[in-house]
């Protein structure tokens, strides 16, 4: 009888003390008031808050004209400079001067005839003026043989084979180059390579200068 009495009167002086233990070991709860924080305007101002001001994109509003095909402008007006401003001629580059004759009208010429005995001839052409261009097509009876030669300030030429006989030989003013007429000096060889025919022509375009030249 006194061992529970005594477990009573132990557990009643125990009970509050328990309480108080686990009383102070709760958390206090209080209540967190959370304001909201001001939105920056179009400017980047707040009125309120250490809010870092963030700069707009667009600082100015385009100025829009709805009337145009492109009312948008991306990049600011550049003031371009018309090509070839600036640009200095040189006085000393100028239309050519015509050549002497160069409003005549020059018809097919005969050069005359020569005679050879070697089985072929050299034929060469220069231009003996200004070398313009001029171009020139031969023929030796009534064959191409130099479909198209130009006629420069050096002697070019072929070499052909004669027939026996007459064998005839046409050159055809192709252009008169840029400065009229046609001009060149023709000279021929024989098979040794010795010279047997100089001469000169003046043609318009689409005359012919015609030589003999005799197989004996």
């Amino acid at each position: 009888m006194k061992k529970l009495v005594s477990f009573l009167l132990f557990f009643c002086c125990l009970g509050p003390l328990a309480v108080n233990a686990q009383g102070g070991d709760l958390p206090v709860v209080r209540p967190l008031k959370i304001e909201p924080q001001a939105t920056p305007d179009m400017k980047g101002n707040t009125k309120t808050g250490p809010v870092l001001n963030i700069p707009p994109i667009i600082r100015e509003p385009p100025n829009l004209n709805l009337k145009d095909r492109n009312p948008v402008k991306m990049l600011p007006d550049e003031e371009l400079v018309q090509a070839g401003a600036g640009l200095k001629i040189d006085p000393r580059i100028g239309p050519r001067e015509k050549k002497e004759g160069s409003n005549q009208f020059f018809p097919d010429q005969y050069l005359g005839d020569v005679k050879s005995a070697g089985k072929f001839i050299g034929i060469v052409c220069r231009d003996h003026e200004f070398v313009d261009g001029d171009r020139v097509k031969i023929f030796l009876n009534d064959k191409v043989v130099e479909y198209n030669m130009l006629l420069t300030g050096g002697f070019k030429g072929i070499n052909v084979d004669l027939q026996s006989g007459f064998n005839k030989l046409d050159f055809e003013a192709l252009n008169h180059g840029s400065s009229p007429p046609n001009t060149a000096q023709v000279d021929i060889y024989d098979d040794k390579g010795q010279v047997i025919y100089s001469n000169k022509w003046l043609l318009s375009a689409g005359s012919k200068a015609t030589i003999i030249v005799t197989k004996e």
